[in-house]
């Protein structure tokens, strides 16, 4: 293990962000995480742990450590009853592990293709997309505590999962580093076709009989299609969360606004913040070094140049103009590093 200083980490997040850590290190097994943790201990300041850096807006240089997640590796532990557990390590690349479980025969994650990201970060977002959750096929992980460097185990309902949500979001927030996630995944595919355009994509396709692999083929078309490559275009993908609502609110903007999508969800009623953001003007936005997707208005984007700053004025203003015109709170769905408390 090697402490660097004043490391960039411009190349260690989508959006691509100038920014520089203090301190640096990066973590490529338990031993490791443990010895990082014990540095920091010692020395004092703040602590932030990166994985595949996708779902992060650098604001400004970091001080303090920051531990870069590196643990590779995926290991079926067991088969019984039609299912398998396997586990992965927290610094394999989410869509790798995805490719890799279809290869082998276990099933259940194929909507989740191409998503970007670590494994690790899977489960403090409660990753999902095209009507799967993370937390569906989750059976545990591994975590360092961060303030005493013991191992811990969390089960699937100690991690509290929500929308985009997790213990590790809320109410242990930077006292843990995820260092391997065991899921529960099946011998037999159970495809799920019906959210969004994936049955009209197999359709496109020619696909008469789908499988686990042609659904994944088609959810990667589909993300292609709308969602910028990070390596050209900065990005983190979806900025902001899909607001959930009350009945009366959904009720009150749907006699206001018929044409407004809405999906009826534990809780309440969720709605698309792409379109909000779109009805409110803002997809296509473009001021020079940053702006908002021509094709996914969800999507903010480093178009050279940007500062963290930069993108957390745009989201701001986005974010006030849909409450100005809608009466509905955006929160972001993307971490800010270091944190701030302005735009929600």
């Amino acid at each position: 293990m090697q402490i660097q200083q004043h490391h960039s980490l411009a190349g260690l997040t989508t959006f691509g962000l100038p920014a520089t850590a203090e301190h640096f290190v990066s973590c490529t097994s338990l031993e490791e995480v443990r010895e990082a943790l014990d540095w920091h201990r010692n020395h004092g300041g703040e602590l932030h742990v990166l994985g595949g850096g996708s779902n992060v807006l650098l604001a400004s240089d970091l001080g303090g450590l920051v531990l870069h997640m590196g643990i590779l590796g995926v290991e079926e532990l067991s088969r019984a009853d039609g299912q398998v557990l396997v586990k992965v390590g927290a610094g394999v690349v989410w869509h790798d592990f995805v490719m890799t479980a279809l290869d082998r025969g276990w099933y259940g994650l194929e909507n989740l293709s191409l998503i970007p990201g670590s494994t690790g970060a899977g489960p403090m977002q409660n990753i999902g997309a095209y009507g799967v959750e993370l937390e569906e096929y989750f059976h545990a992980l591994e975590a360092v505590e961060v303030k005493t460097g013991a191992v811990q185990q969390f089960s699937h309902g100690e991690c509290a999962f929500g929308y985009r949500e997790s213990v590790f979001k809320r109410a242990l927030k930077g006292q843990f580093a995820i260092t391997s996630v065991t899921f529960r995944l099946s011998e037999a595919p159970e495809l799920r076709l019906g959210y969004g355009a994936i049955r009209s994509e197999l359709e496109a396709a020619g696909v008469e009989e789908p499988t686990a692999r042609s659904v994944s083929d088609a959810v990667i078309r589909i993300r292609r299609s709308k969602l910028p490559d990070p390596a050209v275009l900065g990005n983190a993908g979806s900025f902001f969360k899909n607001p959930v609502v009350g009945d009366d609110v959904s009720k009150a903007l749907k006699a206001q606004f018929p044409e407004m999508p809405q999906y009826p969800t534990p809780g309440g009623v969720k709605l698309a913040a792409g379109w909000l953001i779109d009805q409110a003007g803002w997809k296509g936005h473009d001021r020079g070094t940053c702006g908002v997707h021509d094709r996914q208005a969800l999507v903010l984007v480093n178009k050279g140049g940007a500062t963290g700053q930069d993108i957390l004025q745009l989201a701001k203003e986005v974010q006030q103009d849909v409450v100005d015109r809608f009466g509905v709170a955006l929160e972001r769905e993307v971490n800010v590093l270091p944190e701030v408390v302005a735009g929600g």
